[in-house]
């Protein structure tokens, strides 16, 4: 009984023959060239390029995006050449520096920032903090009454069980609250309210997500700003009609003549007697 055999395709010119298939090398009969039964029957997959995972950040100098390896510490910008600064910071005792990184900046609960300026990717406060602070990505507040200072961020977060009172406009674009806030929340993005939050204050946003059981007291106006225009211009005011008689003319000055009563004799004011005058003596 004849072995089995398979179509094998020569790799390098494309003949196609048939071959036993158990077997283990053997040579085309068109270019003459040899190769292995276990190439043509598993060509080799091309290799596919591995997609590690990247992030994408931005240039502090030049604002420049730059996708980076998520495990990178530091890279350096294209454009400018700038270096920028990946790593995590944790900070579990007194600091006064500033930080700038893409990376995410920790205060923890015994921690204490103070006189600082801090750009970092994202940021998580349980501790003190006395500064300003700008969050690209997110901004997780544990200690609101900690936290003296200005802040902006991309998405602020209030866990459950957080008091957080803001006189101050919130510069942020997003909002995920699950504590208690106490602001006016005027932002671009969107609002979301878990079943646990209380918001006390006005809301003017792209969009608001309400879980049920979540408690909002003010005003809301959702919908995307519209730019400005310029209000229309003012109807010219239309004459108000003749309702009152036209004004009579005014009466002219009648002058009184000297009426002559009989037995009294009517003489003219004496004239003014001019004094004359003093003349001078020589000296």
């Amino acid at each position: 009984m004849k072995p089995d055999k398979v179509s094998v395709v020569c790799p390098h010119c494309g003949h196609a023959q048939l071959e036993p298939h158990d077997g283990y090398s053997t040579v085309c009969k068109k270019c003459r060239q040899h190769f292995r039964m276990e190439e043509a029957l598993r060509p080799k997959v091309a290799h596919e390029q591995k997609h590690h995972d990247t992030r994408r950040v931005t240039c502090f100098q030049c604002n420049t995006l730059l996708d980076v390896a998520a495990q990178a510490e530091s890279t350096m910008c294209k454009r400018c050449s700038a270096h920028i600064d990946l790593r995590d910071y944790t900070i579990n005792q007194a600091v006064s520096k500033n930080f700038r990184t893409h990376g995410t900046f920790t205060v923890g609960e015994k921690g204490y920032v103070f006189n600082t300026e801090a750009e970092v990717g994202d940021a998580v406060i349980k501790g003190k903090f006395l500064g300003k602070l700008h969050a690209h990505r997110t901004f997780t507040l544990y200690s609101p009454t900690e936290f003296k200072g200005a802040f902006k961020a991309g998405l602020l977060i209030l866990p459950a069980g957080i008091k957080f009172l803001w006189t101050k406009p919130l510069e942020v674009h997003s909002v995920d609250v699950a504590g208690e806030l106490v602001a006016n929340v005027h932002i671009p993005g969107t609002v979301i309210l878990r079943a646990t939050s209380h918001l006390f204050g006005d809301i003017e946003a792209a969009s608001l997500i309400m879980e049920p059981g979540a408690v909002l007291v003010g005003q809301v106006k959702i919908g995307a700003r519209s730019p400005s225009s310029p209000p229309p211009p003012a109807p010219s005011p239309s004459p108000l009609p003749d309702l009152l008689p036209p004004p009579s003319p005014e009466p002219e000055p009648q002058v009184a003549e000297a009426v002559e009563l009989p037995g009294m004799d009517v003489k003219p004011p004496p004239a003014k007697r001019k004094s004359p005058a003093k003349s001078k003596k020589p000296v």
